[in-house]
């Protein structure tokens, strides 16, 4: 599954799932009844002014669509470049490189006569003004606001372990993954002492969800295959990797079945899954889950997430739900605000049976769709249409030759998912360019076991 903003792992991934191995809580709201009206003035002389926060799937799919339209567009991120986190676990397992999962905005609006690029950051939204404040003191104002700005990790109030055990949402943050992976093989080569060296080739995932199952599965084919032979002093073989999670399952938004057809797939890339295990403590030479503890070096967050600060501003507008997002209406805006749309991770979003859309990249691309048609409905003094998402499938990968699906209603696993789940990501990736190389790095991988990308940047202190 795909996270939506920055993240997950499989076409139904994403920009962010909501919590992994968790329900989110949702919170009902009527739909309001937009009758059709003028389009605006405008807060100056000119076309109506939209303003997008955040340049991820839903940001950049509401950019697209409003290519045509009679606005002036303005899409601010603090970075330069889309991400396509489903990808972002193959970053920082040295499959990919950085420059195959991000691509810089403007060159993918650049063919957008009606659209401006703005790199900074959002520090405030003035929704009685109508406008939208930046960092360096910047003021874009509007006439419809569209805040897409995904979502970041959730520790479930334990901030302090963040530094002991990274998530996964930046680019950044991948390489830091995968520079702590790689260090702990380089000083369990050079450690004599056996209880130490067994703490350096231990890896701790938390959180069985897509993305941990994911980066589980990654790590023990990095273990068992790429890494066999590059050390004299040590076996990779040897690695012990653990995928833990509180629930009594692992992946729990799939079919029982096929979770357990993942756990099988996991277990022969050497991963324990420990399931009925919720994490009680991390320190700096590992955690504990009540009485049971692990000593590992490296420690690997995907538990959970949660909106982000600047979404929590909207509280005055709207009664967030409890797990932070703002409800909106069927038409994907705030309740008596028109003009306010919030989609993906940050918006709470429910559908024609009133159930929660899943917080995954298609739904994220499919608001940002539906947003951009409803402003171009209200500006055509139509009346806005309420969202219709469609679900067209989930799948999760584990590793070579293993992944499961479930796509219109069939389930089915092994090579078939695989390779299904290989098309799908490749086919969605922005770029030609993108899409070739990917392509012909997985080629590589697949038939030399090699990943090209293990280069460990920035610096490791402790190394």
């Amino acid at each position: 599954m795909v996270s939506s903003e920055t993240g997950s792992t499989t076409p139904e991934a994403g920009a962010a799932k909501t919590d992994e191995g968790a329900q989110a809580q949702f919170v009902n709201v009527a739909t309001e009844v937009v009758k059709p009206a003028p389009a605006p003035a405008g807060r100056s002389a000119g076309k109506p002014k939209v303003v997008i926060i955040g340049g991820g799937f839903g940001g950049m799919s509401a950019a697209k669509h409003l290519a045509d339209a009679n606005v002036e567009v303005t899409l601010v991120d603090q970075r330069n470049y889309h991400l396509f986190a489903p990808l972002l676990y193959q970053v920082a397992t040295g499959q990919l490189s950085p420059s195959h999962v991000a691509t810089p905005i403007r060159s993918m609006l650049k063919r957008q006569k009606n659209t401006k690029v703005v790199l900074g950051s959002v520090k405030s939204i003035d929704t009685e003004g109508k406008a939208v404040s930046l960092a360096d003191g910047t003021t874009l104002p509007y006439d419809y606001l569209i805040v897409a700005v995904g979502a970041t990790h959730s520790y479930f109030g334990r901030d302090e372990w963040a530094p002991l055990a990274p998530g996964m949402k930046t680019i950044e943050d991948a390489e830091r993954i995968r520079r702590n992976l790689l260090a702990a093989y380089e000083k369990a080569e050079k450690e004599t002492d056996p209880a130490k060296r067994k703490a350096l080739m231990t890896f701790v995932i938390v959180g069985g969800g897509p993305t941990g199952v994911e980066l589980a599965g990654a790590i023990g084919e990095l273990a068992h295959h790429t890494l066999v032979n590059d050390y004299k002093s040590i076996d990779t073989r040897q690695s012990h990797i653990y995928l833990v999670e509180a629930l009594p399952r692992i992946l729990p938004m799939y079919d029982e079945d096929l979770a357990a057809k993942a756990t099988k797939n996991l277990n022969g890339f050497g991963v324990e899954v420990k399931t009925n295990s919720m994490v009680t403590n991390i320190d700096e030479t590992g955690l504990n889950m009540g009485d049971t503890r692990i000593d590992a070096e490296t420690i690997i967050w995907a538990a959970g997430v949660q909106v982000q600060p600047l979404t929590r501003q909207l509280a005055g507008v709207a009664e967030l739900d409890r797990a932070g997002r703002v409800p909106v209406t069927s038409e994907l805006h705030v309740a008596g605000h028109p003009e306010l749309f919030v989609i993906g991770d940050a918006a709470s979003v429910k559908n024609a049976e009133g159930k929660p859309v899943p917080g995954v990249a298609p739904a994220a691309m499919q608001q940002g769709e539906w947003a951009a048609k409803n402003i171009a409905h209200r500006l055509a003094g139509e009346a806005y249409q309420p969202f219709v998402y469609h679900n067209r499938g989930s799948l999760a990968v584990i590793g070579r030759n293993a992944a499961i699906a479930d796509v219109g209603g069939k389930k089915f696993s092994g090579p078939l998912a695989w390779f299904a789940w290989m098309g799908i990501h490749d086919a969605l990736l922005p770029g030609f360019r993108n899409r070739i190389a990917v392509f012909m790095q997985w080629v590589s991988n697949y038939f030399s076991f090699n990943r090209a990308s293990r280069l460990m940047t920035g610096d490791d202190e402790k190394q």
